[in-house]
């Protein structure tokens, strides 16, 4: 595995190895991420133990700056994690872009940052001064942070873990930021069209949900809900980002719901996931579309 990695700057946070694209034979159950001054590898799969703790050793020696290496097996119940070689870091802080944000390992199944989002982080970093942003199912916020450094006016989060959202809250006060120019809104996004509205309209909206959550999302279903909504949502000429982590729907499913459910949005362009996101088939790892409303399809 430590063969595939080919970073050399390890200042920032990122994916080093991407195996659960499936380019790897023999270790599409893999993923090691660099959170520094973590090293987290991900097992979706049970491996034996000596191989688990060469590939630690490895790693540690290939980043001198480590001090932790760790584990997430996803594949128990409850994605518990290990510490393998040394400290017992809980909590850290990391960069990406000039910005900073708040990382928790071991106790939940996400540490705080999608790392293969983070071309669609630095497109709005460039894209939002003076810009009014909607941003749907936000979690911690980090396309507000990005928003707020790239310029933007005012950025409306909404997600339903308030939870998440006061670490979002958090990650803006990291970096100095005027969290006067920051609304959180922790409620149902699907049962809450009057609060969104209430804020907007908006010239960027940001819609990035969860494939599935049990009772609240099912979003080959539910997509289409949103899509509806950009016209009550969106001022002309607004900027409108989609995101889809489904590996079993591909881009032309948001293709097909856009021309269908709100046809003023015209295709602009496709937004790719780092290259170490190797993917044996194209269209099962994140999809990232960016589309221009024009009203009345002028």
């Amino acid at each position: 595995m430590i063969d595939f990695i080919t970073a050399t700057d390890f200042t920032e946070c990122q994916r080093l190895f991407h195996g659960r694209g499936h380019a790897y034979e023999n270790l599409t159950h893999v993923n090691v991420d660099w959170l520094p001054p973590v090293i987290l590898i991900t097992l979706y799969e049970e491996v034996e133990r000596r191989w688990l703790l060469t590939q630690a050793q490895l790693l540690q020696q290939r980043i001198p700056s480590c001090r932790s290496v760790q584990v997430q097996y996803r594949c128990r119940k409850m994605a518990p994690s290990e510490v393998l070689l040394g400290e017992e870091i809980q909590q850290t802080q990391v960069l990406e872009q000039g910005l900073k944000y708040h990382i928790e390992l071991g106790k939940a199944q996400n540490t705080g940052l999608f790392l293969d989002m983070r071309n669609g982080r630095e497109w709005v970093l460039n894209h939002s001064a003076h810009k009014k942003v909607l941003n749907l199912f936000a979690y911690t916020c980090a396309f507000s942070v990005v928003a707020i450094a790239g310029g933007a006016t005012k950025v409306a989060n909404f997600d339903m873990s308030k939870a998440s959202l006061a670490k979002g809250r958090d990650n803006h006060r990291l970096n100095q930021q005027d969290t006067n120019k920051v609304i959180f809104e922790g409620v149902d996004i699907f049962k809450s069209n009057s609060r969104i509205k209430k804020h907007g309209r908006y010239d960027l909206i940001i819609c990035d949900p969860p494939s599935f959550q049990k009772g609240s999302v099912n979003i080959e279903r539910d997509y289409a809900k949103l899509i509806r909504r950009i016209p009550q949502w969106a001022n002309n000429q607004a900027d409108i980002m989609l995101c889809l982590n489904s590996p079993d729907l591909d881009t032309q499913f948001l293709l097909d719901n856009v021309a269908e459910h709100c046809p003023q949005c015209k295709f602009i362009q496709t937004l790719s996931p780092p290259s170490v996101f190797k993917e044996a088939q194209q269209g099962k790892g994140l999809k990232v579309l960016l589309f221009h409303y024009q009203e009345n399809g002028a």
